[in-house]
């Protein structure tokens, strides 16, 4: 454990002078910004950074601490410190903040050297800290975990629910630090939301101290403390001054994200004794250019065991071969180099994790009915060394963590998600559980793929696949048990010899009527409605509607008759993804129509529903006769 000398600590004090001269300058240069609050947290980043077991010059050590800044807003803070301490050039940091060729955003970004996770979203950050501290348990590596956070951050329901998990599984390696300036956008965060922050963390059972957030040495004293505490989570408060260190900033409200003018830059910096040399700065940044700044690419290589895969004959649910899937790859993985998790919400025999909790009980993390902190700790437990499924319901894995997995994506994790009773599959629930947006919403988490598995046979094999690839994947599926999907000649479609690839189509039948394209749990229908007009109707699997294969899709749709079938809402789902897509293309067919479902629909048996909405077999078969005709 670092010990730092009082020579040490001047040398951070004077460290931390500079970076207030860093943070006016580079909010002023960009005319943006957050510069109270960064001052106000800057002697927390520079102990924690100064404290924390991370080397500037290898940043990516497999066992270095993990630190995570949950109010990303305050990235000149951050940057400066980060620049300072010789992790990134400070001259870079300074002209390039917030410009579009530069890789200092403004907010924290995960891939600039110190940072880990991608944050603005405020609340997430605990999440995210928990998801790096379980994995260092998992993974049997000596890391701690820091977490910066705001005071206001404290309101959001999500801080809570990752208060809980750290406490349920012991994570003494993870330490909170929280900025209490009292101060947000709005006015004294006391009056725009009272929260008792220290009561809060002691009833969930961390430990809590309190210090001076501007007096280095009791900063550096409780972190400390925190690291050597071997039993509990530990909340450190530490009370400080809005836009410390400036006569005319501090306490005032109005500079948590407003840059100052020309003259009061010039008057700050006095005060702090820091040259003014602004306009070298400005002639830099001058020289940047009009372009994206570089990507960060960001991942670590899959090594697993893939088992081989299971051949269902009979009637199965596509979530009963999911859980059996899992349950292969978990223990042909438990003395892998890469471990395999499965992250649940309460709904372990719903979703199929069962099987996994019953033989291996530790690789199945319960989390409780709190899905937002669930999909938030799962993608950073997957961004961390660790495959991990995260598997929930429609409505909960998709809808009601939209924004969860959108910072995912962000974040570029490799998470697998598997939502489960999806569309009017689910049935009695009614419409609060019919998830009708499986693939409308994921396509806005930029760089998510997304599956609709056909069958129990393809849902397993697409589980095998996706848990050997870097990258955020969605499947999704139905409640039902279903009939293996058979080929023309009643062999398994989906059998030994079928080896998923991602994008396929899978040409489950062919005529030369009409095309059916179709996914998921309307497949089945869609095959037997098929078999009522011999060699006059194609049926197509798009069970990856993201990334469609033209050359199939040309054979069988451009100058044909189409219907597209989907148990999804039908404004944006498959068929509008097919209508883009022919149109870019020039895939032009003949007649082009479509079934979905137009409201939410009501409670019932989700065959009487199938048929009411127009996706059961014999609904189908009407539709086709019309077709024809």
């Amino acid at each position: 454990m670092k010990k730092f000398t009082k020579e040490e600590i001047r040398r951070l004090k004077e460290i931390a002078r500079l970076c207030r001269g860093d943070i006016l300058k580079m909010t002023y240069i960009a005319n943006s910004g957050h510069p109270g609050g960064s001052m106000s947290s800057l002697e927390i980043f520079l102990s924690i950074f100064s404290f924390a077991k991370i080397d500037p010059k290898n940043p990516q050590d497999p066992l270095r601490d993990r630190i995570v800044i949950s109010h990303g807003h305050t990235s000149p803070g951050v940057y400066s410190v980060l620049g300072r301490l010789g992790f990134v050039d400070i001259d870079e940091v300074i002209a390039g903040f917030r410009h579009h060729a530069s890789i200092f955003e403004g907010h924290v970004t995960r891939g600039i050297p110190g940072i880990e996770w991608t944050t603005g979203n405020l609340g997430q950050g605990l999440s995210a800290g928990v998801g790096f501290a379980l994995a260092s348990k998992i993974k049997e590596q000596d890391y701690h975990v820091f977490v910066a956070m705001s005071d206001a951050e404290q309101a959001k329901g999500q801080v809570g629910e990752a208060r809980r998990v750290a406490k349920k599984y012991g994570l003494s390696n993870i330490t909170v630090v929280i900025d209490y300036n009292d101060a947000q956008i709005s006015g004294r965060a006391r009056d725009v939301m009272p929260v008792n922050i220290k009561a809060n963390y002691e009833a969930d059972g961390w430990r809590v101290i309190e210090v001076d957030g501007h007096d280095i040495e009791q900063l550096l004293n409780a972190l400390e403390q925190a690291v050597e505490d071997k039993v509990n989570p530990v909340a450190i408060i530490a009370h400080t001054v809005m836009g410390k260190g400036v006569s005319f900033m501090e306490n005032d409200v109005s500079f948590h994200g407003k840059p100052l003018t020309k003259e009061q830059l010039e008057k700050a910096l006095n005060e702090l004794g820091i040259e003014n040399d602004v306009e070298k700065y400005l002639k830099m940044r001058q020289q940047l250019g009009n372009q994206r700044h570089r990507p960060f690419h960001i991942e670590y290589p899959v090594k697993i065991t893939i088992p081989p895969s299971r051949t269902y004959t009979d009637k199965m649910d596509n979530r009963g071969a999911f859980g059996k899937a899992l349950l292969d790859l978990v223990k042909a993985n438990k003395d892998i180099e890469t471990p395999i998790v499965a992250v649940d919400c309460d709904l372990a025999t719903s979703v199929k994790l069962d099987d996994v909790q019953k033989h291996l009980p530790q690789m199945v993390l319960e989390l409780g009915v709190q899905e937002h902190n669930a999909a938030a700790v799962a993608g950073a437990l997957s961004a961390d060394g660790v495959v991990t499924f995260f598997a929930d319901f429609g409505v909960f894995g998709v809808s009601e963590t939209y924004n969860q997995h959108r910072l995912n994506a962000i974040n570029h994790t490799n998470l697998k998600v598997v939502v489960t009773h999806c569309g009017l599959n689910v049935g009695e629930d009614g419409k609060t559980h019919h998830g009708l947006d499986y693939i409308s919403a994921p396509a806005n988490w930029l760089g998510y793929k997304v599956i609709v598995p056909a069958d129990p046979n393809q849902t397993d094999r697409v589980i095998r696949y996706v848990s050997g690839v870097y990258g955020n994947y969605l499947i999704a599926m139905g409640r039902a048990k279903m009939a293996p999907i058979l080929d023309e000649t009643g062999k398994i479609f989906f059998g030994d010899d079928y080896q998923f690839v991602y994008g396929k189509i899978d040409v489950l039948r062919k005529g030369d009527k009409i095309t059916i394209i179709t996914c998921g749990s309307i497949v089945e229908n869609a095959v037997k409605a098929a078999d009522n007009f011999k060699e006059k109707v194609t049926v197509l699997n798009v069970s990856c509607p993201f990334d469609l294969d033209e050359s199939v899709l040309r054979e069988y749709a451009h100058g044909k008759n189409v219907l597209v079938l989907e148990d999804h809402a039908a404004p944006l789902g498959l068929a509008a993804l097919l209508a883009k897509f022919f149109l870019v293309k020039g895939i032009i067919p003949s007649r082009f129509e479509h079934v979905a479902i137009e409201e939410h629909a009501v409670s019932g048996p989700y065959e009487a529903l199938y048929d009411i909405y127009g996706l059961s077999t014999p609904k189908i078969v009407e539709k086709l006769g019309r077709m024809i005709e």
